[in-house]
């Protein structure tokens, strides 16, 4: 039977997850009902246009909207492109670079591990502002040497889009996924690490066969994380969007609500696909987590 707590322990722990409680219901829970009783209404003018706007009741209409739109349809699809390309650069980056940076030759690890994390701390807006400098024709010294080189490569092209979202995506957070993945191999206890060196395994096998399945629950958590990630997808391709309207307003399902909240004024249409998105995200979140958890049971 698991020991009760005394009224002084539950006190504390009241104190401790009071404020975490606080900010989850008020910057999480209440917006998320909120947009669920905004989706659940439509806005329509009234008589010919001068009675002004009147709001009725749309219940589940607007999701039906939502679905019924190709444009937002087809923004799952880019989404389902891009991480098919993201989540294997991603992951397998960032698990070789900790691999890497936990070997026995690495040298200067304090340095490499604050010079690959570097790109997180710079926020997402301006680090596609960044790059986007370095897609543009006439201004991106990329282009000017692949153009030298013979090799002609539009980034800002509808056809290419998706891969320089991908690299922008890829540095800005590869250094934070090494990160947890390096943490959790400087856990293993290094007596099996010998244990392994001892019986005649080279730094690769020891890698594959020891290292990696011992880390699968942090490799698990990236996976959740890059997944969530990839869902609320809006800077870099928006940043995008505002150098080269090749790629349209709705690329993503995030930039598929803002255009109907703050172009078309629809605000039920917006929450219900945010909403709509919000459930995606939570399905996924747990396909993920009960794969992961099955995976990484001995």
């Amino acid at each position: 039977m698991a020991p009760r707590l005394t009224r002084r322990q539950g006190r504390t722990a009241a104190l401790l997850i009071g404020p975490f409680l606080l900010l989850f219901l008020t910057f999480s829970i209440a917006p998320l009902v909120y947009a669920t009783w905004l989706s659940l209404f439509t806005e329509r003018s009234s008589g010919l246009g001068f009675g002004g706007v009147e709001t009725f009741f749309a219940g589940l209409g607007n999701y039906g909207r939502a679905l019924g739109d190709a444009a937002f349809r087809d923004s799952f699809l880019v989404i389902a492109m891009y991480v098919l390309l993201y989540i294997p650069v991603m992951i397998g980056g960032a698990l070789v670079l900790a691999l890497l940076l936990d070997s026995a030759m690495a040298r200067a690890k304090r340095f490499f591990q604050l010079g690959l994390f570097l790109p997180h701390a710079v926020p997402g807006l301006i680090a596609a502002i960044i790059w986007v400098y370095l897609y543009a024709p006439g201004l991106s010294p990329v282009i000017d040497l692949l153009e030298s080189a013979g090799v002609r490569w539009s980034f800002l092209s509808a056809d290419h889009a998706l891969f320089s979202v991908v690299n922008i995506s890829t540095w800005e957070w590869i250094g934070y996924n090494m990160v947890i993945l390096y943490a959790a191999l400087q856990a293993i206890p290094r007596d099996v690490l010998e244990a392994g060196t001892v019986d005649g395994a080279t730094g690769l096998r020891i890698a594959l066969r020891i290292k990696i399945p011992l880390i699968r629950p942090a490799i698990a958590l990236n996976l959740l994380f890059t997944v969530i990630g990839a869902l609320q997808l809006f800077t870099e391709p928006k940043v995008i969007y505002r150098a080269s309207t090749e790629i349209g307003s709705s690329w993503s399902p995030s930039m598929y609500a803002m255009r109907a909240a703050f172009d078309n004024h629809d605000y039920g249409l917006a929450a219900s696909a945010s909403i709509l998105l919000a459930l995606l995200g939570g399905v996924l979140s747990f396909i993920v987590t009960r794969f992961s958890a099955r995976r990484t049971q001995p």
